[in-house]
């Protein structure tokens, strides 16, 4: 099944010169985000992770479902002031300032082995940004799943070394 099919591109959103990839159709589609998850439990089960952390809101709706296939716990990473119990902290930079992702400190036991999903790689930053987490919080990167990269920001780059599984490039 090809899911690049169902990801549209949508020009000048969020603003002018910017080509939106969206992921809805493939979200409305059941059998295609059904495929969708199989495809990165499979591609990422050699990483044998103990926990997959979720990048809000998108890595959400992939981490999930795609935890309970692999049998492993989930943990959110979520903006500033969206976690209710002690948490870490890690800023990353963004094109104009900067921005700050959050994980709670019992997010997962210390050695615990994580496997970090999103929607989409683009530079790098916030994924950067939750493998520091993670290691603040005493786990290790096991890995990382995207559904979608986009290979002209060269985004892995920036990532802590792990292997990297992404499903559809453009």
């Amino acid at each position: 099944m090809d899911i690049k099919r169902l990801i549209r591109d949508i020009p000048d959103f969020p603003k002018p010169g910017i080509l939106f990839r969206d992921i809805t159709p493939l979200l409305a589609d059941s059998e295609a985000l059904r495929h969708t998850i199989d495809l990165l439990a499979a591609q990422c089960a050699e990483f044998e992770a103990n926990y997959i952390v979720g990048i809000e809101s998108r890595g959400f709706m992939f981490g999930v479902p795609l935890a309970c296939q692999m049998k492993v716990g989930f943990a959110p990473v979520r903006k500033p002031g969206k976690l209710p119990a002690a948490i870490y902290s890690a800023e990353y930079a963004l094109e104009y300032g900067s921005d700050r992702v959050e994980l709670h400190q019992d997010a997962f036991p210390t050695g615990s082995r994580v496997l970090i999903i999103d929607d989409l790689i683009a530079t790098g930053g916030t994924a950067a940004a939750t493998a520091a987490l993670i290691t603040q919080a005493g786990g290790t990167v096991a890995g990382y799943g995207f559904v979608i990269e986009l290979l002209a920001l060269e985004g892995r780059k920036k990532l802590p070394e792990a292997p990297i599984v992404s499903l559809v490039q453009y």
